[in-house]
């Protein structure tokens, strides 16, 4: 996608500090990071969500989850961690381009959601 920022990130068109690499996904730290660590997982194929992902996906997606834990653990966050998939507008996803979160730290990230 020509306009997509994740798509120029991954293309190199756009700089970022790339903590993780291979052929197939990027990870590079959030510019607006809401924990001591959180790392942005992206395919660098374009696939707008998660809801765009099909079956000839599956070993995209668990090449991303497989690679989390190393990424936190190398960003300092070797004891635990959260993988955040936000998906369409209803569930907070702002780029639309796929994209996970790995947010951790050395503090306990506390609930998932409020509780109302």
């Amino acid at each position: 996608m020509e306009d997509c920022i994740f798509c120029k990130i991954a293309a190199g068109d756009i700089p970022a500090t790339r903590v993780y690499e291979d052929e197939y996904i990027l990870a590079f730290p959030d510019i607006q990071p809401q924990r001591p660590v959180h790392i942005l997982v992206i395919p660098k194929r374009h696939i707008p969500s998660l809801a765009h992902a099909g079956p000839g996906d599956q070993a995209l997606l668990g090449r991303m989850l497989a690679v989390a834990h190393r990424i936190a653990a190398d960003q300092g966050s070797p004891d635990g961690f959260r993988v955040i998939v936000n998906t369409g507008e209803i569930g907070g996803q702002e780029v639309m381009h796929l994209h996970m979160h790995i947010v951790g730290g050395q503090d306990p990230i506390g609930p998932m959601l409020k509780h109302q």
